[in-house]
């Protein structure tokens, strides 16, 4: 059986975003709100609330898409939260015009 990645966005209580991967998503998300981890990034932000994921066959796409995903600006986050693909389009070239 292969093996899968997950690249995932959880929403923390202070309505930040946080991006990771894991190769368990409901082992990691326990881990998240269990309050076990006080030096983490989402330990004050507790509970968090899992609002996108993807899954892998290869870590290192899954990786690649974890980094891609925390370069991008909350509203091309809450696009891809969404499902809107259209608006992440145009959020892309937004950006791109930018640089």
């Amino acid at each position: 059986m292969a093996k899968i990645y997950t690249t995932y966005i959880v929403k923390c209580k202070d309505d930040s975003y946080y991006t990771g991967v894991t190769n368990n998503l409901d082992r990691r998300l326990g881990e998240h709100n269990s309050g076990d981890f006080p030096h983490t990034y989402c330990f004050r932000r507790r509970p968090v609330v899992l609002m996108f994921y993807q899954e892998f066959f290869d870590v290192k796409e899954a990786i690649a898409f974890e980094k891609q995903i925390k370069g991008w600006a909350r509203a091309k986050k809450e696009a891809l939260i969404r499902g809107d693909f259209p608006a992440l389009v145009v959020l892309s070239r937004s950006k791109s015009k930018k640089e």
